[in-house]
C-alpha cells in the first residue's frame, strides 16, 4: 500500500467521518478537531506528555503494561492483530486496561514516540494504531521525521506544535528515563515485552490472543 492510501487510512482512524464519527482504542466518539492552536492554551508541560495513557478503565483489576518500539515489526504485529482482540474481550468489558509504555530502540522509533505524546490525549491510541499500521512507510523513509509530520498533522497538529514537539530535549530524556525504568524494573530486554499487574505475570513477544487470555483470566478477580 502506498504512503498516500495509508494516510488515507488514517484520516479514516484518527480524523472520523463527519456523519457516523470514529471511534478511538478506547471506544470514546471522536470528533473531527481542528489543528491545536497553541496561541490560544498553554502548551502541556513534559510531565503531562510523559504521563501514562490509559486505555480502558483505570480502575479494571488487571494492569497490562506495554513495552513496545514504534519501529519494532512484532510489536505491530500485536497492535494490529493481537490488541482488538484484547480489547474486545478484556478491555472494554471493564477486566483489563492497558498502559503503552515507549521502549524506543533507535532514532526513528524515539521520534514517533515524542510525536504521539504530544498530540492531543483524547487521540493518542488512535495515532499509535495508525503509526504501527503504516510502520513500513515512515520508518523507512528518507527523512522519518519529516514522513511522521504528516500524520501528526492528521491527527491536529499544527506545523507549529510538531516543531517544538521535536525539540523537545526534555521529552526525549524522558521518554528514555522511562526506558531504562523497564529495563531496570521489569528486566525488559527486547520489545513487545508485556508486564501484567507489576510483574504477576509477564508475557514476551508478539504471542496469540490465546496466550494472553489465559494469564488475563488468572489475574481477574
Amino acid at each position: 500500500m502506498g504512503i498516500t492510501a495509508l494516510i488515507a487510512v488514517g484520516m479514516t482512524l484518527i480524523i472520523g467521518l463527519a456523519v457516523v464519527g470514529s471511534r478511538p482504542s478506547n471506544g470514546q466518539t471522536l470528533p473531527v478537531q481542528p489543528p491545536v492552536q497553541t496561541a490560544q492554551a498553554p502548551a502541556p508541560s513534559t510531565a503531562d506528555l510523559l504521563a501514562d495513557r490509559v486505555l480502558g478503565n483505570p480502575n479494571a483489576p488487571v494492569t497490562i503494561l506495554d513495552y513496545s518500539s514504534m519501529t519494532c515489526p512484532h510489536c505491530a504485529a500485536f497492535h494490529t492483530e493481537t490488541l482488538p482482540k484484547i480489547k474486545e474481550a478484556y478491555i472494554d468489558t471493564g477486566k483489563a486496561k492497558l498502559i503503552f509504555r515507549d521502549f524506543p530502540f533507535d532514532q526513528a522509533a524515539l521520534r514517533a514516540s515524542m510525536l504521539a505524546r504530544c498530540a492531543p490525549a483524547e487521540r493518542y491510541y488512535p495515532l499509535l494504531d495508525v503509526l504501527f499500521k503504516s510502520q513500513g512507510q515512515w520508518s523507512r523513509a528518507a527523512d522519518p521525521v519529516k514522513a511522521l509530520a504528516q500524520y501528526g498533522k492528521l491527527a491536529g497538529m499544527s506545523e507549529q506544535v510538531i516543531n517544538a514537539c521535536m525539540a523537545n530535549q526534555a521529552l526525549a530524556d524522558g521518554i528514555l528515563q522511562s526506558r531504562l525504568v523497564g529495563q531496570d524494573k521489569y528486566k525488559v530486554e527486547a520489545t513487545p515485552t508485556f508486564v501484567l499487574n507489576e510483574g504477576a505475570a509477564t508475557i514476551s513477544g508478539a504471542q496469540s490472543f490465546e496466550t494472553f487470555a489465559a494469564a488475563i483470566d488468572k489475574l481477574v478477580k
